[in-house]
Parts: structure tokens; C-alpha cells; sequence
């Protein structure tokens, strides 16, 4: 059984805790069963069904702590285990900056489960699959994709009283085509909590367009262009934005950082139309409503109209800092417009459509400066109309500065990163002066 419920977790949980002889103990209990088909040119290669539970104990002695894990739960075994975390404690070096667990908490139940998901089967998964790669052929395209579901569940207790349970679901589809010459090439990735929200099939028709409308790829002179970015591209770009944390900007480490010390809490950072933030209530991507550090999780406002309102305390910096904890976000959500992708399209007078980046590195930390290229479908816009496909391009390029030179938002849209697989809330955006460094020959 890889899918506790929450009475069965909590009696589980209080058992392990029985055992325990330490100062202080925590236990958690996590399972998920689920399945995957990947295939790749025009055919299944694997497909299979997973299902797995685990149980991870912490034993603290003073700021020492020790953690053992185990996956049989017969009293025998559940006793070792402890034991076992016990010893690795008092081997353990003090931790400085070791808290003290948090005791019996409130937590509003989560909207992160789904019973369609959660219901998916081998045969479903295999429909779903088949009608892509029928849309592949059909277009003359070879297609490689991976398509997953799995439920969860995450549950934890402490000896100080708190326990907490959280069940979720999630699917998640990612689909590549190519030509049959390898020149062009094709994307689209799909996550959901639903899965009557995850068709297949239209996101394989973006796939094939993508990749049939690239073909005779023309190169122009890397440089300075107004862009717009799809919800993937805008995605990949961002998501190392996405870490709103107070140490490191306290530290100097970070694009939050102040020249000269301090943090740029308060300050301007972005363009007005910008606003970022975390809501485990959202009915669109839906999250957790706690942390692993005990915390409840509310909405909370990153950036507003371009403001930074709030940045992420532990606990343990909230305490030297003399604040209050702030936990992280279990979601990113960033406000959109009103105009659609074709309505940003249409509104620029020259610039570079881009469907999706890859291969993003950091280069300077501390103005986010990132580099990559573009893939899977780029054009060139002339007069509201998307001209021609043109070669990809390296990039040089910070969130931050893209951010400052936002021209408008589109419609946003769940995307998911391949890099991550996490699901983020991303409009379209258009950007001016976004920097290309250089060609790529690569598809």
C-alpha cells in the first residue's frame, strides 16, 4: 500500500514515536504509486507502474540530530530504525544553527489532489499516447515524448505534538518531433493536477507546427531585438528568479542583494506590471498548505507592481534577524494580461518570436545573468506577422533586466520545466532589447 490515508499515516507515525528515547524525534511517512509510457520515433520503448512508501526518522540529542530510513514497517523493524537514527545522532557533529521542533499547528487542507489523476490506468495512458503518435505520422514527423501521472501522499509528526498530511496528484506530458531530415524541430510540455484538463493531442499539433514550420531556417545577425517569449520560454528563463531568499540576499549573494549591504526589500526591482506570488489555494496550481520546516503556508506577495514585498525567512535566520519566518512558497505565480500570444504577435512591428530555451547556465549570480539558446521553433516578426523561421541563438541575458523592459503580458498559462518538473503560472511577455550573442547551428 503506497498510499496512506491520513488516519492510517497518523497512527503509523505515533507508533515510531513510541519507540523513540532522544530529546526530540520527527518522523516522516511518503508514498506514491503511478505510471509512464516514453517512447521515441513514432513508437512506445518503455512503459511501467511504480509504487513506493518510505519512512525517514530524525533522533536529536541536544544540536546533534541523526537521520535512518526504512521501507518495512513490522514492529521490529520500526523500532531498529529508530535505534539506528539514535546512534547516528550521537556520532553527529553539533549543528550551530539547530532549531528546536515546532509543535501542534493548524493546517488548511489542500486543494492538491485529484481523482481523475489518481484514477489513470496503464490503458488510459496508452490512448493518450496513441492518438500523439498518430499526429506525428500523420504530419511526416518522428516524435519523442514521455507522458506521467503519479499520486502522493506526505505526512509528518514530531515528538513535540505536530503532524501534518498532505495527498496530491499530478500528470505531467512532454512531446520533441523532428523532421525527417533532423533540421527542424518541435515542443510542448503539459503538467497538470486534472488530467481532463491534459489533451495530448493539441499539444502534439503544437509539437508538429513547431517543427514543420521551421524547416529552411534562415540566420540573422545576433543582437539586441524586441522578443516575445512563450509561457515555456518565459518559464525556463525565470525559474532561476524564483528563489526570494533572505540569507543569501542578506549575505550579498544574491540579485536581492544591496551594493554596499542590506536587501532590496521594499525597492522597485522590476517593471510595474510585474507581480509574483505564492498561493497554495489556487485552483489552478494548487500546493501545500506546509513546509518541512512545520511552517503553514498562506498566500504570499514576492513582487507586487514591480515592489519586492517579502523575502524567505528559515527559521533560523528569522531568529537572528529578529523577524518572523517566512516559508517558502509550495507554488510561483506571476499575474498576466488580457491579450492572447497572436495579439502580442501582432502588435510588433520587427522582432524574434521564441518558443522555447535550453541548456540555461547562471553566469553571474548576482545580476542573474544567464546564458542558453533558443529551440524548438524561432521566427522572425515583421509588421504583425510571424515572416520566416530563423536559426537559433545564444543568449545573454538577466530575468532582472529582462523584467525592466517589459512591453507587455499575455494570458498566462500552468507550464511545466523539464529542468525542475515543476509547474509554474506564466504569461507571454514582450520584451525589448533582449540579448542575442551569437548564432547556434544547433536544432
Amino acid at each position: 500500500m503506497a498510499i496512506y490515508t491520513k488516519e492510517q499515516a497518523q497512527a503509523l507515525l505515533k507508533k515510531v514515536l513510541s519507540y523513540s528515547k532522544a530529546d526530540e524525534c520527527e518522523v516522516n511517512l511518503s508514498g506514491s504509486e503511478g505510471g509512464n509510457v516514453r517512447y521515441a520515433l513514432n513508437a512506445v520503448s518503455t512503459a511501467g507502474d511504480i509504487s513506493n512508501v518510505g519512512l525517514a526518522v530524525t533522533s536529536v540529542y541536544g544540536k546533534k540530530s541523526g537521520t535512518a530510513t526504512i521501507n518495512e514497517f513490522d514492529d521490529a523493524a520500526l523500532e531498529r530504525v529508530v535505534r539506528r537514527s539514535e546512534e547516528l545522532a550521537q556520532l553527529a557533529p553539533a549543528n550551530p544553527e539547530y532549531m528546536p521542533m515546532l509543535g501542534q499547528s493548524e493546517f488548511k487542507e489542500s486543494k492538491t489532489f485529484n481523482a481523475n489523476t489518481a484514477a489513470m490506468t496503464p490503458e488510459s495512458r496508452a490512448e493518450m499516447v496513441g492518438k500523439s503518435i498518430a499526429i506525428t505520422k500523420e504530419a511526416k514527423l518522428q516524435a519523442a515524448g514521455f507522458l506521467e501521472n503519479s499520486s502522493g501522499f506526505n505526512s509528518v509528526m514530531n515528538s513535540k505534538g505536530l503532524f501534518a498530511y498532505n495527498k496530491s496528484s499530478d500528470v505531467t506530458f512532454t512531446i520533441t518531433t523532428r523532421n525527417e531530415g533532423g533540421t527542424a524541430s518541435g515542443y510542448a510540455a503539459r503538467g497538470f493536477t486534472d488530467v481532463s484538463k491534459l489533451d495530448t493531442a493539441s499539444a502534439t499539433r503544437v509539437a508538429a507546427m513547431k517543427a514543420n514550420s521551421s524547416v529552411g531556417a534562415r540566420a540573422i545577425e545576433p543582437g539586441k531585438y524586441t522578443v516575445i517569449l512563450e509561457p515555456v520560454a518565459a518559464t525556463y528563463m525565470l525559474e532561476n528568479m524564483f528563489r526570494f531568499d533572505a540569507r543569501s540576499a542578506e549575505e550579498g549573494r544574491s540579485f536581492l542583494s544591496k551594493k554596499g549591504g542590506g536587501t532590496r526589500l521594499g525597492e522597485q526591482l522590476v517593471d510595474p506590471k510585474v507581480t509574483i506570488y505564492s498561493d497554495p489555494f489556487d485552483a489552478d496550481l494548487p500546493g501545500s498548505t506546509w513546509g518541512g520546516d512545520g511552517l503553514p503556508r498562506e498566500k504570499t506577495m514576492w513582487i507586487d507592481k514591480g515592489v519586492v514585498k517579502n523575502l524567505a525567512y528559515s527559521r533560523y535566520w528569522a531568529q537572528k534577524k529578529g523577524v518572523a519566518p517566512v516559508p517558502n512558497g509550495s507554488n510561483i505565480i506571476m499575474e498576466g494580461g488580457t491579450q492572447s500570444l497572436e495579439d502580442l504577435i501582432k502588435g510588433t512591428e520587427k522582432g524574434i518570436l521564441v518558443s522555447r530555451l535550453w541548456y540555461i547556465r547562471m553566469v553571474d549570480p548576482q545580476s542573474l545573468l544567464l546564458t542558453g539558446l533558443t529551440r524548438d521553433g524561432t521566427y522572425y516578426i515583421e509588421n504583425g506577422k510571424i515572416k520566416f523561421p530563423i536559426k537559433n541563438f545564444r543568449f545573454n541575458e538577466s530575468p532582472v533586466i529582462m523584467l525592466n523592459n517589459l512591453e507587455a503580458l499575455g494570458k498566462q498559462e500552468r507550464s511545466i520545466s523539464i529542468e525542475s518538473y515543476r509547474s509554474y503560472l506564466i504569461p507571454p511577455m514582450k520584451i525589448r532589447d533582449f540579448t542575442f550573442s551569437s548564432l547556434s547551428d544547433a536544432v
